[in-house]
């Protein structure tokens, strides 16, 4: 009786992680030979790890990422498309993130390009920190139906504190006028503030001509470019 009375308060303070312990230390008889410390410093474990879990689902549902269980670990470096395992390794410690800095990945469809890009996402939520993928076209189109509904101004505050923002298919149809502000409003807001993964087939030595607009392209370049890491991808996967 008195312990699901504990049990119970445990679940309606919601430390269900604690519950999960203690519910395991009623059932074993192997916990009676630890000390009080030991096992309530478990207890303690258990309820971190569970919040840790629960913080990290959380990240990755909000971060949408287009392949959600891309990881560092997967990532193959046997097939020869000019990824280097050392540049890999070093951004998935996440120091770039905390720098503000970014990350452009180029290369040809099917290099793989966009699953780097999903692994180093899935990287920054499992350090605690927010990530949001959007295609391109799917990032103009919301943000133009936001410009009409009057939300535009609370998206891109929303977007400014995301701190990995990752931007899929960058080049792959030339921006109208009206894209091209939207775009540089996005990076903006969040210059010196957040990093951003741009992933485009597109080589960077041509996306001045892309852009079309001299003034808009010169502004884009310099916020993306200038603290970049660069991966150049070759070949397919």
């Amino acid at each position: 009786m008195f312990n699901q009375m504990t049990i119970d308060k445990l679940n309606m303070m919601k430390l269900y992680g604690m519950t999960l312990a203690f519910s395991e230390q009623i059932e074993s008889p192997g916990y009676n030979e630890l000390s009080f410390e030991e096992r309530f410093g478990m207890v303690i474990d258990k309820e971190m790890t569970h919040r840790e879990n629960k913080k990290l689902k959380n990240l990755l549902k909000k971060a949408k990422l287009r392949y959600p269980n891309a990881c560092i670990e997967d990532i193959d470096f046997r097939v020869d498309r000019g990824l280097s395992r050392q540049t890999i390794m070093t951004l998935s410690r996440g120091d770039w993130i905390k720098k503000k800095q970014n990350v452009i990945i180029t290369g040809p469809t099917g290099a793989g390009k966009t699953y780097i890009a999903c692994a180093l996402g899935n990287s920054a939520c499992r350090a605690a920190l927010s990530a949001n993928y959007f295609r391109l076209p799917k990032l103009l189109e919301a943000l133009t139906i936001a410009r009409a509904d009057g939300s535009y101004g609370k998206m891109l505050i929303r977007l400014a504190k995301v701190k990995l923002l990752i931007v899929d298919d960058w080049g792959f149809a030339p921006l109208t006028d009206k894209e091209r502000r939207i775009f540089l409003d996005i990076l903006e807001d969040r210059y010196d503030i957040s990093s951003t993964i741009i992933s485009s087939q597109l080589p960077v030595e041509n996306w001045h001509e892309n852009i079309a607009d001299p003034t808009v392209a010169d502004a884009i370049c310099d916020r993306l470019i200038h603290n970049a890491h660069r991966i150049r991808l070759t070949g397919n996967e």
